[in-house]
């Protein structure tokens, strides 16, 4: 699997092709390729030997042409050499799974966390400043990590396809990719030099090409194709409980994917740190796709951290109680880590700083920066030592007649890498401390969860976007109030569009890039 920009008129065929190459979802024309031979099993069947898994050709006998085919090329997608030891590791840290960290855990010093809501506005101006310019100087990446399905959403299309139901209808693909295009503006305002952002975009096996077609019929949404880059997140084999492959099927592996964790050795195989490297970019934000109020490629935040000399940092919000299920940014042994929920007690989860704020406040939200010096040292060096985090589950199976079957109980595991876990590396790390209401706003569920969900995210944006009226000194009446990025990144510039103003519900400030209406 290779990454794909939209460069060339031919790129579609090309990203086809090169899914084809590699690609579990691969229809290529098994029947051009030469048949496995026997020579091909014996040989395969002794390297399998040698760790443990000739099971997986117990089936060789009953397979056609192009089934043996694919077993072979998921077979050869396997690290071999490297299997046993994923599995060894991933028992160690299974092992480990409940040990409370209570008497190895310290909170974020003072002096590595800044809060938006308590630093001088003097002292954000300048970071914003420098955030201006590093992207004027086309020196800040943004990494969206979309791998996901909208499948809790009961949509069958990746999350950033969905539209939440605001009034412009506009989705959170497009959301984003139009406040990269406001901040290349503003930039170019700020320091006359228009530099771009490029935007790498990790999908999955399964997303790659609904995305890829989603842009293409969209125009990119205004931004240079050149700089969309597509890349596929990794999959690691899932195993039974003694340290064996499962077959999905008698001809294929049982593979998930590697988690968002997966994204460094991603980017180093795919050649996105080399594009990194090429184009000159020295910063890269990274975060989820599925946060409607993402300040995409903060220039505030960017500024921060470079000026703090940086190489990994995290934005976080503060804990909303105690016992929220959320991991929290914290030092354990001295290293920086995501400290999850279930890892602390009570006890620890409820002790209060003398100004009555929670100790362990510092709740994690997928929302990273790094340096590109950093991503390489990672890729070339970290990445091998990185976390494992094992997950017990129900894996569909082949018995020993074929026959394919789904377990009513958890039968094997899943290994996945988590992004934090490479902040125990950084020489220099620092956490921003941002406003909820303006930044965070998670589309996990349906709406019959009541949060998490559409009506949520469609509030919550609804309600910022009001304030930001409010604060440029126009007047709302009613809830339902949305800003096209168009009009304004984060709240700037907005008085001479409302100052004075009155409006009624439902407010669209829209540009004249914004269609007047139609789904988008």
């Amino acid at each position: 699997m290779g990454r794909h920009n939209f460069s060339s008129q031919h790129q579609q065929t090309h990203v086809r092709r090169h899914r084809n190459a590699g690609g579990a979802t691969a229809k290529s024309p098994n029947a051009a390729k030469p048949s496995p031979t026997m020579t091909d099993y014996l040989s395969l069947h002794s390297r399998l030997a040698q760790v443990g898994q000739e099971h997986l050709l117990k089936f060789w006998s009953e397979l056609t042409n192009d089934e043996r085919i694919d077993l072979v090329r998921d077979i050869e997608e396997l690290n071999l050499d490297e299997i046993k030891l994923y599995f060894d590791r991933a028992t160690v840290s299974m092992n480990e799974n409940g040990i409370k960290l209570d008497d190895r855990l310290q909170p974020l010093p003072e002096g590595k966390l800044i809060s938006i809501a308590r630093a001088p506005l003097e002292k954000l101006d300048a970071y914003r400043d420098e955030g201006l310019l590093q992207i004027s100087n086309g020196h800040v990446a943004v990494l969206l990590m979309a791998g996901g399905q909208g499948t809790r959403l009961g949509f069958d299309h990746p999350k950033g396809m969905y539209d939440v139901g605001l009034q412009s209808r506009k989705t959170l693909f497009r959301i984003q990719a139009e406040r990269i295009l406001k901040l290349e503006e503003l930039a170019q305002e700020a320091n006359g030099k228009r530099g771009h952002i490029t935007w790498y975009i990790m999908t999955s096996e399964h997303t790659v090409q609904p995305t890829y077609d989603y842009f293409v019929a969209n125009n990119f949404f205004g931004l240079k194709a050149e700089n969309v880059l597509l890349f596929e997140q990794g999959s690691l084999p899932c195993f039974e409980y003694d340290g064996r492959i499962i077959l999905d099927e008698k001809h294929r592996v049982a593979r998930a994917p590697d988690g968002n964790g997966g994204i460094y050795r991603a980017m180093k195989r795919q050649g996105i740190l080399d594009d990194m490297q090429k184009r000159g970019v020295l910063y890269l934000h990274a975060h989820s796709v599925d946060n409607i109020l993402i300040k995409v490629a903060d220039p505030v935040f960017i500024g921060y951290c470079v000026q703090e000399k940086a190489d990994c940092a995290a934005k976080v919000v503060e804990k909303a109680a105690p016992n929220e299920a959320v991991g929290v940014v914290a030092i354990v042994d001295g290293k920086y880590q995501v400290v999850e929920y279930s890892e602390i007690s009570a006890k620890t989860a409820e002790m209060r700083n003398s100004d009555g704020r929670l100790t362990f406040s510092a709740g994690n939200i997928c929302n990273h920066f790094f340096s590109s010096n950093f991503l390489q040292k990672i890729g070339s060096t970290f990445e091998q030592e990185l976390k494992l985090h094992v997950a017990k589950k129900k894996i569909p199976f082949v018995d020993n007649a074929g026959k394919r079957l789904t377990p009513d109980k958890p039968n094997g595991i899943k290994i996945e890498k988590f992004v934090f876990d490479v902040f125990e590396f950084a020489q220099k790390f620092v956490a921003m401390e941002v406003p909820r209401d303006e930044e965070f706003s998670a589309l996990k569920n349906s709406d019959a969860a009541g949060k998490d969900c559409p009506s949520t995210a469609r509030s919550d944006l609804h309600r910022l976007h009001k304030k930001y009226i409010e604060g440029a000194g126009g007047i709302v009446h009613g809830e339902v109030c949305e800003i096209s990025p168009f009009v304004t990144y984060a709240g700037e510039n907005l008085a001479s569009h409302v100052e004075g103003k009155s409006f009624t519900s439902p407010v669209y400030l829209r540009d004249s890039r914004d269609p007047l209406h139609g789904h988008l």
